[in-house]
């Protein structure tokens, strides 16, 4: 039996200091528990997702004296963990210094594995670069070392040998994508047991959470162990990263695999902690029953997602208030209800900000949403300043110097909406974020961001977009779970989630009439889904033609028979089709561009894991025929 550590820990990127230090604390427990081995997450000691900071040498040179710490606390205990590996010696494609993303595997003191392998530690194989991964940008792979120096990628892909209590233990070593090769054509783990044997596998990542992603996860893993017919150990870290425009959360869910392929130990979702087990390596016994799989599918993993990746966000933006506009709407309530539970009641400040379009049942329900939450509140109408701006463009001229002609600038219903949503974001809540020492939030769900239905520098604003990954669907069925499971009552209350979803932003969107949003999110959240987040993004000729063959909604997963209680026929369809696709692929873009960052619980969300250019909307020469065929 192998007594191992498994080293789940919270990273936090860009800190080596802090996360050496976790390291440390976790290497001397488990020296002082009779570990014989201790593993860490990829990127342990630096963190991962770091932008261009992989540029600075001194950077580079700070990971190098950090993982030499690592390394000298090895004694007694062997020590698997991730780091950024630097050769001074030789250039990357992009002219730096290279860098590999390594795995290190330090006994006694000395890193192990020079004997079979140019480096005394792995390197990645696999760089994945779809979603929030450009590992290719900053890192040196071993595809590409493999061209340098002459030999097969197979041929470098030798185990580390290690002599534990007198016997040889072969290591396959494993950095996170390296495990996931289905798509790829070498296979990192069928490659290293041919070389082999092979004991143990051990895999260490850093894998964002997304809703059902540890399902998949633990097929593949279980798939791989049963197959070589030895364990797997799949270390993963906690903690939130981000590249800028996308927030990621880490959720951990270590596990370990027999070699049946059952798992026979896993870890919690979102905790750090140190967890030792007992490892039979014969592969005669196992575990009985199977330790069950958490899953990830349901709204509880999601609820704690978001709490989990918004409250680091926060703390490593040094944000500790903030001030939320609640218009009595689903999505600023469960906003409010997020943050109050994060941040506690006195650090939340809820506004209401009325407009003469405001009704009577929203501006009650935002103040009955905020007693019920016990936050601090105000009311501040917006309708005089409103007016007065109005006015102020609309009785300003505007001289066209060159011949002295004086002109005014007419403002329509649309603009005085779009005036109104700014005066909101620009002039209160962010001149109150200031006043209360906090920051304002951005509600704006994804559906919302996905066909920029809200107004830039508006509804558009904010420090951050904690909903940002949901679709609407998604925001009512975690209101029902806040009332349901969280709080246990109803604080938002069931006439808000009853409510038509409206921006009450002129008397065509009147709430107590009936009148809401143009946006008919039973279908539109999947359209637009079908839109942004299939692997292979469907575009309007796909959307068509399967609306031409009548299994539409098998298609994109909304309610069967839907799409014809909507349109009254194929034009109707089309017009919408169009319209949606336009604002997707044209000012939808501009807006995400300058929208706020946003919390990823999905497979794909807006930011970096969905790059796109300001280019015009586009339709296919096969969906116009189609167009002409069926929309007459």
């Amino acid at each position: 039996m192998l007594r191992v550590a498994l080293g789940q820990m919270r990273v936090i990127p860009g800190r080596p200091d802090l996360n050496t230090g976790t390291m440390l604390k976790m290497i001397a427990g488990a020296r002082r528990r009779k570990a014989q081995m201790i593993i860490f997450p990829e990127m342990a000691v630096p963190g991962y997702l770091l932008g261009d900071t992989w540029e600075q040498q001194a950077f580079l040179r700070d990971c190098e004296e950090y993982g030499r710490r690592i390394i000298e606390a090895s004694a007694g205990v062997c020590v698997l963990f991730g780091n950024v590996a630097v050769d001074w010696n030789k250039i990357g494609e992009d002219g730096r210094v290279r860098k590999y993303n390594a795995f290190f595997t330090a006994q006694d003191g000395r890193l192990c594995g020079a004997d079979n392998f140019p480096y005394p530690f792995r390197i990645k194989t696999l760089q994945p670069s779809y979603r929030e991964f450009d590992d290719s940008r900053y890192f040196f792979s071993l595809r590409k070392l493999a061209a340098e120096v002459g030999k097969s990628i197979a041929e470098l892909l030798q185990p580390v040998k290690l002599n534990i209590d007198g016997k040889t233990l072969s290591i396959g070593c494993l950095l996170c994508e390296d495990g996931w090769s289905d798509d790829y054509g070498i296979k990192p783990v069928a490659a290293i047991r041919r070389n082999g044997p092979v004991d143990l596998f051990v895999n260490i990542s850093t894998s964002p959470f997304a809703i059902g992603k540890n399902n998949e996860r633990n097929r593949v893993f279980s798939r791989q162990a049963g197959a070589a017919g030895v364990p797997v150990v799949y270390v993963n870290s906690t903690g939130v990263q981000n590249n800028g425009k996308t927030v990621y959360v880490f959720d951990g869910c270590s596990a370990v695999y027999d070699g049946s392929g059952e798992i026979v130990e896993c870890l919690p979702s979102f905790s750090s902690e140190m967890k030792l087990i007992e490892l039979d390596l014969t592969g005669k016994t196992k575990k009985s029953p199977s330790v069950p799989v958490p899953d990830d599918r349901d709204l509880d993993s999601v609820y704690r997602a978001l709490c989990y990746g918004a409250e680091g966000f926060l703390a490593s933006t040094g944000i500790e208030r903030v001030v939320i506009g609640i218009s009595g709407g689903i999505d600023s309530s469960v906003s409010a209800c997020l943050y109050t539970k994060i941040l506690g009641s006195e650090n939340v400040l809820l506004v209401n900000m009325p407009s003469k379009y405001n009704s009577p049942t929203t501006r009650r329900l935002a103040e009955k949403l905020a007693r019920n939450l016990q936050s601090l509140y105000t009311v501040m109408p917006i309708q005089e300043s409103v007016d007065h701006t109005v006015k102020q463009i609309e009785q300003t001229p505007v001289v066209k110097l060159k011949n002295g002609n004086r002109l005014h600038l007419p403002v329509t219903s649309f603009v005085a909406e779009n005036i109104q949503a700014r005066d909101r974001s620009a002039r209160i809540l962010a001149g109150l974020a200031a006043a209360f020492g906090g920051a304002f939030t951005c509600n704006a769900n994804k559906s919302e961001i996905t066909v920029g239905y809200g107004t830039l520098y508006g509804d558009i604003a904010g420090f951050f977009a904690v909903l940002g990954d949901l679709w609407k669907h998604q925001v009512y069925a975690l209101a029902e779970y806040l009332n349901r499971q969280v709080y246990g009552w109803e604080v938002i209350p069931r006439e808000i989630i009853d409510l038509v979803p409206s921006a009450e932003l002129s008397s065509e969107q009147a709430v107590d009439e009936g009148k809401g949003d143009p946006v008919i999110y039973p279908y539109h959240d999947y359209l637009f889904r079908a839109f942004m987040e299939f692997w292979n993004r469907a575009a309007p000729e796909d959307i068509l033609t399967w609306y031409a063959e009548g299994v539409l909604e098998e298609k994109i997963g909304c309610r069967p028979g839907l799409v014809n209680q909507i349109f009254s026929g194929p034009r109707e369809f089309i017009a919408d089709l169009e319209r949606w696709w336009k604002l997707y692929t044209g000012m939808g873009v501009a807006k995400r561009i300058q929208a706020p960052p946003v919390l990823v619980v999905s497979r794909r969300a807006y930011g970096f894991d969905h790059r796109e250019a300001q280019n015009t909307a586009h339709f296919t020469a096969k969906y116009l025929k189609l167009k002409q065929e069926i929309g007459k």
